[in-house]
């Protein structure tokens, strides 16, 4: 990355969300100096995706990012979300997959969209399995409380058992 790339990359990542304006100005710059630079390609698959819900056209730029650099860091976890909210699950799952490969990366967050990708197919017992796996390489303490927030929530959704009904009665 040149120092005029970064510059306006992290310019365009101190602004999202809260100041979209500024941001894709300086994002436009980044990808100007460099239009093959995955981290600003991933930032502008976040706007569509997160800020204007254009899901085909994120997809392009986080296929673009991660033809660009497949090792990346960032691009997955972003792209991940944006099959799922677009419902490409199959498409979700094998980079899922592949995501998991990646050294370094986050692995608890890319299993805590395994366990969304189980829970949006209604297999709400896999989805519990995913979560008590993510928590076991969660680094923080947010991260982990939202894989016991998760577990909670779904457990809540999950039809109760014959002998819970008849204690109720």
């Amino acid at each position: 990355m040149t120092i005029t790339k970064s510059k306006y990359y992290f310019e365009a990542l101190d602004n999202y969300p809260y100041n979209l304006p500024d941001c894709l100005e300086a994002l436009n710059y980044a990808l100007s100096y460099d239009p093959e630079d995955a981290d600003s390609l991933c930032l502008m698959g976040r706007i569509y995706s997160e800020m204007l819900t254009d899901y085909e056209k994120a997809k392009l730029y986080f296929k673009e990012a991660m033809q660009c650099d497949v090792t990346n860091l960032n691009t997955p976890k972003y792209y991940i979300k944006c099959l799922l909210d677009n419902e490409d699950l199959q498409e979700a799952e094998k980079l899922i997959n592949y995501a998991l490969k990646i050294k370094g990366i986050d692995r608890s967050i890319l299993l805590f969209y395994r366990a969304l990708l189980s829970e949006i197919r209604g297999s709400f017992v896999n989805a519990l399995k995913f979560l008590k796996e993510a928590e076991k390489y969660c680094l923080t303490s947010q991260s982990l409380d939202l894989m016991k927030n998760r577990k909670k929530f779904i457990k809540s959704k999950m039809p109760k058992k014959l002998g819970d009904k008849k204690k109720m009665v």
